[in-house]
């Protein structure tokens, strides 16, 4: 049994004990065994914000690549987490630093998917002021 399936087992007898219905009991089967979507292979950034940057891959696990290389406005960097040590079926996103400034994550992530696909951040702002946003 894999740990996603135990944990749906485990909502399952919880409701039921606690005497829930049966409709419930599926809902909850259904939030516990939910991933994060789009469900990708890659991460991109693109960097359309005022200052040099680069980022990495974390995990909602707590796993973390190592960064990218820095890049200037207009440009972008891709993260294959094929080449990673993040397993697959993880909630992941990009943590973008910027160079002599601060850290920040967008507030969505993505599953990792042996798939193909790419998702998509956009980097606007200045140094210590700046959203990551999901686009694609």
């Amino acid at each position: 049994m894999t740990f996603p399936a135990r944990l749906v087992g485990a909502a399952l007898v919880g409701t039921l004990a606690a005497g829930g219905s049966a409709a419930a009991a599926a809902t909850a089967a259904t939030a516990a065994s939910a991933q994060a979507e789009p469900c990708v292979e890659r991460i991109t950034v693109v960097n359309n914000a005022a200052f040099v940057m680069s980022f990495s891959v974390a995990a909602s696990n707590g796993l973390e690549t190592s960064n990218t290389d820095t890049y200037p406005i207009n440009q972008s960097r891709t993260i294959d987490l094929t080449t990673t040590a993040l397993p697959v079926g993880a909630d992941v996103r990009p943590v973008v630093d910027a160079v002599a400034g601060a850290q920040g994550t967008p507030s969505s992530f993505v599953s990792y998917c042996q798939n193909g696909q790419s998702a998509t951040y956009s980097v606007t702002g200045t140094t210590y002021n700046y959203s990551v946003t999901l686009i694609g």
